[in-house]
């Protein structure tokens, strides 16, 4: 095992791959070779992004710099409000720390949740001392002293004695470009056994596309719980015992202060890639049945098949915690269920816990209309 080391190339016709130890450069052979070359962190060329305390945020290293920042910091500025932006935001607030959130889009986690939960999260984040600025473009770091000292957008200057990079990630392997082929953005392409264009040589990770149930096409998630799964997959075939990538979902959880939010699936921003009628349905329910006088809502959105009913994606979010709920949503989109499917499930009914029909019996049945079992008032 080499910890601490660096592949910096592939040469698959001799089976090897060169890799710099401590600063010298080495090669080693392989019989099999799994790549998991990853991604980094968008930086794009703005005007002063190479000031100091402007940083990304992939990584221990860029973990423990912010970490310094923070610490002499009285106005920071995160750029991008995605998961990992807005885990960001929520520790300089709980620091103590002015902060304020740039994105482009106008609103939170386009990408992850509807409207109907952002609108929620950003005014609670306000409530909780973070300004949100949606649908500003920026353009430059002026600084002062070599230290970033204010952000530019397209609409105004914000104060800023640190700013953090949140702006996504892109595949880190380019360096295998001679060796395997790629897609035009840069990722490995592999078959259905992750084996990629070079016989032995198998890839996974944020380099890589996953199989994706909702659409039955493939998609790039750049999640570890994807990359875990593919080094099984891929380290079973290349032991002759051959394994084909399951149909993975896209489940993701997060929380913002009091809130806990979960995904799986399409969402209203995903769901044109979908080759069918896509419907869905938003709603709020109780958790607890009305007799326990115990206080608690879930908000939920279901994405399905308008046409035959075939669960497609779902969101769910609380103060309470519900997240691993969706693991259920995750499982019918991947077992093909349906509406009608998910509206008489067998889950368990206990006063403490839940209600007689469980919330995401609900959830389907409003889907339908209320025209399979329950009530649209139900008794508890």
């Amino acid at each position: 095992m080499h910890c601490n080391s660096d592949v910096v190339g592939l040469n698959a016709d001799e089976k090897t791959v060169d890799v710099i130890v401590d600063g010298e450069k080495s090669t080693m052979s392989y019989d099999k070779l799994l790549l998991s070359p990853g991604g980094v962190a968008v930086k794009p060329p703005f005007e002063g992004v190479e000031l100091d305390n402007v940083n990304t945020f992939r990584g221990p290293e860029d973990t423990q710099k912010v970490l310094d920042d923070m610490k002499a910091s009285k106005k920071a500025v995160v750029i991008g409000a995605g998961y990992i932006g807005l885990e960001v935001v929520e520790a300089f607030a709980k620091a103590g720390v002015d902060v304020r959130v740039i994105d482009m889009a106008e609103r939170f986690l386009p990408t992850y949740l509807d409207k109907e939960f952002t609108d929620v999260l950003e005014a609670h984040a306000k409530e909780n001392g973070v300004e949100f600025y949606g649908g500003e473009r920026v353009q430059s770091f002026q600084g002062k002293d070599g230290k970033v000292a204010t952000v530019v957008t397209d609409k105004q200057t914000h104060e800023a004695d640190t700013v953090v990079l949140s702006m996504g990630v892109k595949p880190d392997a380019g360096w295998l470009a001679d060796e395997l082929e790629m897609t035009d953005k840069g990722f490995v392409v592999t078959d259905d056994y992750l084996q990629t264009s070079v016989k032995d040589v198998y890839a996974g990770g944020d380099a890589t596309f996953v199989p994706y149930a909702p659409t039955e096409g493939k998609t790039s998630i750049a999640l570890a719980t994807m990359a875990r799964r593919q080094g099984v997959v891929a380290a079973m075939n290349a032991m002759g015992k051959e394994m084909k990538m399951p149909e993975m979902t896209g489940t993701s959880a997060l929380s913002l202060f009091d809130y806990k939010f979960v995904n799986t699936g399409l969402n209203a921003t995903s769901a044109e890639s979908y080759e069918g009628n896509v419907a869905s349905k938003y709603v709020e329910e109780p958790l607890y049945p009305e007799f326990m006088r115990k206080p608690g809502k879930v908000m939920m959105k279901i994405y399905y098949d308008e046409d035959d009913h075939r669960i497609l994606g779902a969101q769910l979010m609380s103060k309470e915690d519900i997240a691993t709920a969706i693991d259920t949503l995750s499982v019918a989109i991947a077992a093909k269920w349906t509406l009608e499917d998910l509206a008489l499930a067998d889950f368990f009914f206990q006063p403490r816990f839940d209600r007689p029909w469980h919330y995401l019996n609900v959830l389907a049945m409003a889907a339908l209309d209320y025209k399979l079992g329950g009530a649209d008032k139900l008794l508890f």
